[in-house]
This record gives structure tokens, sequence and C-alpha cells, in this order.
């Protein structure tokens, strides 16, 4: 069975991915149980960017397929902001209530309808030969006037979607699961993968 690298020291999205991934062909691993200490350093100008940049280099490491995501949320008043800077919008140590306080008083004074805004995630793929593929995924909103909601994390709070009336932070995490941009790029790099496989299959036959 192929290993496929979850580029995370987070045990908890593993648990999610290894979830998604049940039904592949794949052993699924990540950073701390492969004993990868170091990390990548973000440059890119882009989440596709950023996302091609921990996977090539964590598979050039270790060997491994590997799969990074890059993520972050776009605000239409601020430009685009925070952007791919999004975890450090508030600066080194801050917590994600400081980033959606800072956020909040960013747009004081925006009238609702000028609110919009949207969660976005690229997730990449790519083995140690050189192959890249990537997949994207997006879910639209508004950016709310006050936090609401415990469930979640980051800008969840004050990310409102209208079609539940409530924030991402009000859903439930089945809920979350199904809609948000970090679940549509599995989705999407789910399919890819399984595609990966059949042409490895195909090659060996």
């Amino acid at each position: 069975m192929r290993k496929l690298l979850v580029a995370t020291h987070n045990a908890g999205k593993v648990r999610e991915y290894r979830q998604l991934l049940a039904d592949l062909p794949l052993d699924v691993t990540y950073l701390d149980e492969e004993g990868v200490d170091f990390d990548v350093e973000e440059t890119g100008k882009s989440f596709t960017e950023n996302a091609v940049q921990k996977a090539t280099a964590y598979a050039e490491a270790t060997g491994l397929w590997t799969w990074a995501d890059d993520s972050g949320l776009e605000v239409d008043a601020l430009d685009g902001a925070p952007g791919i800077r999004s975890s450090r919008y508030a600066g080194p140590g801050a917590s994600d209530e400081d980033r959606y306080r800072k956020l909040l008083r960013e747009l004081d004074g925006v009238p609702w309808g000028a609110r919009t805004a949207r969660f976005r995630c690229v997730v990449a793929i790519t083995t140690p030969e050189g192959e890249v593929r990537n997949a994207p995924g997006r879910c639209e909103g508004i950016i709310g006037f006050e936090p609401r909601g415990s469930h979640g994390f980051g800008y969840d709070p004050v990310f409102f979607l209208p079609q539940f009336d409530r924030t991402m932070a009000e859903l439930s995490p089945e809920v979350k699961n199904r809609i948000s941009h970090r679940a549509r790029a599995a989705r999407a790099a789910k399919r890819l993968l399984w595609g990966m496989l059949q042409e490895v299959e195909k090659r060996n036959q």
C-alpha cells in the first residue's frame, strides 16, 4: 500500500483526512509520524504557490507522495486581504480572536452589502518525481458585525453564511465538513489522487 504524507503537525486534521481517504489504497501518515521536524517557509504569492511549495519540499525530503494545503480568507472591501496572510494578519503570536477582532476593526463602518468574502483553499499533491496536481475549493459568505458561535476556529465566528442564517462557528462539524472550502478542495483532490493511483497501476501492468 502506498504511503501518503499529509504536510501537517495537526493530528486532528490528519484524522479528518484519514476518514476522507479511507476507501483509497493509501496509508495516510503525517509529519510527526515520519519524524519530519522542519517547516517550509511559505513565500508564494498565492494559495496555490504556497501549497505546491510545501508539498514539493516534503515530497523531496521524504520520498513520499505528499498532500499539502494552504487556505485563507479574502474580503472584497479590503481588496482581498487578509488572503495568504490570514494566519499572520495580526502579527506573530496573535490568537484567532486577535485576528478576527482586527478584521472587524478594519471593516468598521462598512455596510452589510459590502462585506462579502470567501474562504479559499488549495490542496496540492506532489510526487518525489516532481509530478504536481492541485485542487481548489471556496466558500462564499459575508463578514458579520460581531462574532457568533463556538465551533470551528480561525475566522469562523465572523464568517456568516446567508443560506444557513448562521456563522461558520455556529454550524455543526458535520455540516461544516460538507460545505467548507477545505472540504470542497479535499474532495476534488481525492478524485485527483484516485486518478494518479490508476495511472501508476496501468504503468505497472
